[in-house]
């Protein structure tokens, strides 16, 4: 997404609950489907099909993090469709949240990554019902300024506790993102087995960490404002953090290859129960978004992926290498996917995350 369409998008994302509120009427096109999503995923370009049949894009409604939207549906707020992510869909399908999807009306559903499709207790539950249709895959990973920052010394990440980088640091006001970091720099890649003595330790890295952050990023026009600026010149950023820092001139660098690896998560939409809106309508979204042709702008513009293999055969083989995605087996073969965890152990990050940043 060029920068400034992104930077406008942005601008309405969520600083706490009133800004949700304010930003829930933002953007009200077709009033027959309410899409909750994070800011940014409004942009035409990821539907076109949707607005060339309806005349008109949905509306939007935006969350600055998949908790507060979890809270703010259980207290009674409504929409059609939501755009979690991997480690929340059992949590939001568990509190009752969600309809099944029908894949019978999703156009290219059998086109869909198999290894995604595959993952334990994402799309399906164990009775085979679908509930998830994965759609945009990406990173949290390294990015950092080449001009003030020697790649040699950010071979781990271990270095975001390295008191070399006191005040030049930033990770994401995310706490799965946070702890996904965390995982990796303890040597666990699959954080949902973990123990009380590696919550311990991941917890332990988090408050060092601390120690050298500037600023916990809420969206990614904060980062990439605050690498461009060069108020910050190592990150634990997504994909698009990167991409549009060197669109706006800036000499940032993502870096894939850190001996513990990245942390890869899986993000799609799910149909809430009781959606007030057009069940037609939903699915045209559905079929809009998983158009093969989107993976273009995808990958592209925002440097993820797209579920739909097709979409992603459909890319030039020069930008899926650019990105990192033109050998997918390398790309996965060092990372913690973000995969569902216990409610119990969530809970537990969350609260005690909000102590660190707290400085406790």
């Amino acid at each position: 997404m060029k920068a400034i369409t992104r930077r406008l998008a942005l601008s309405l994302a969520l600083a706490g609950s009133m800004a949700v509120l304010a930003a829930t009427a933002a953007r009200a096109e077709d009033k027959e489907l309410t899409i909750f999503d994070w800011a940014g995923y409004e942009d035409p370009s990821f539907h076109p099909k949707y607005a060339e049949k309806h005349g008109d894009s949905p509306s939007f409604a935006f969350f600055g993090d998949e908790d507060e939207a979890f809270e703010k549906m259980r207290s009674g707020f409504k929409a059609d469709l939501g755009h979690p992510c991997s480690q929340s869909v059992v949590k939001w399908r568990e509190a009752g949240l969600l309809q099944p999807l029908d894949t019978s009306k999703i156009a290219g559903w059998n086109d869909l990554n198999p290894q995604i499709v595959a993952m334990k207790n994402l799309v399906t539950s164990e009775d085979g019902t679908v509930w998830f249709m994965p759609w945009d895959w990406g990173n949290t990973e390294v990015s950092y300024n080449s001009e003030k920052v020697d790649e040699k010394d950010i071979h781990s990440l271990q270095a975001f506790a390295d008191p070399k980088f006191k005040d030049r640091v930033s990770i994401g006001d995310n706490v799965d993102d946070a702890y996904a970091l965390a995982s990796l720099a303890i040597g666990l890649k699959d954080w949902s087995k973990m123990t009380d003595d590696q919550f311990k330790q991941a917890s332990d890295f988090l408050r060092q960490v601390h120690k050298n952050v500037r600023l916990y990023w809420t969206d990614t026009t904060d980062i990439v404002q605050a690498m461009s600026g060069g108020e910050v010149d190592l990150a634990w950023a997504w994909n698009d953090a990167a991409v549009q820092s060197v669109a706006a001139g800036a000499p940032i660098k993502a870096k894939k290859d850190t001996d513990e690896g990245i942390s890869t998560w899986v993000c799609g939409y799910v149909m809430f129960k009781d959606a007030p809106g057009s069940n037609d309508k939903a699915y045209d979204f559905l079929n809009a978004i998983n158009d093969p042709e989107v993976a273009k702008t995808l990958v592209g513009d925002w440097g993820y992926g797209q579920a739909n293999v097709k979409g992603m055969e459909g890319v030039d083989q020069e930008v899926l290498k650019e990105k990192g995605y033109d050998d997918v087996q390398k790309f996965v073969d060092k990372t913690l996917f973000q995969s569902p965890i216990p409610s119990d152990l969530k809970l537990r990050m969350i609260a005690e995350f909000e102590k660190i940043k707290a400085g406790y």
